[in-house]
């Protein structure tokens, strides 16, 4: 049985869960969360693919416990769900621990005050 994969599902389920019915910051909506997603992806794949690489892997994982598709360059396609659920749910709980998810993005709807905090 693969439980990696099962609970690389499991985590990306309850990650989206937690966004659009508990917490609620309208991350999913947010051009610089996919941007940013792709720079984590970017560096996800070079060191992910050197940590994985099977000519010489220095972290190996057990094939019967994955769904066997890797790729790029032999990582388990199961690590980028991970990925993004664990940064995911570090953002959504860091803008709503801070308040951040009510300011708008634009430089026009809030200024910074004297001491750098977002002001309406």
């Amino acid at each position: 049985m693969p439980e990696y994969t099962i609970a690389t599902a499991l985590t990306l389920l309850a990650v989206v869960l937690v966004e659009l019915l508990w917490l609620r910051t309208g991350i999913f909506r947010k051009p610089r969360f996919w941007i940013a997603m792709a720079i984590m992806l970017s560096f996800q794949v070079l060191v992910d693919g050197w940590l994985t690489k099977l000519h010489a892997p220095i972290v190996i994982y057990d094939d019967s416990r994955t769904s066997g598709i890797r790729w790029p360059f032999d990582i388990p396609v199961e690590d980028f769900g991970f990925g993004f659920a664990m940064i995911t749910l570090t953002l959504i709980v860091w803008l709503r621990v801070t308040g951040r998810h009510r300011v708008s993005g634009s430089s026009s709807d809030a200024a910074d005050d004297r001491d750098g905090r977002r002001t309406r």
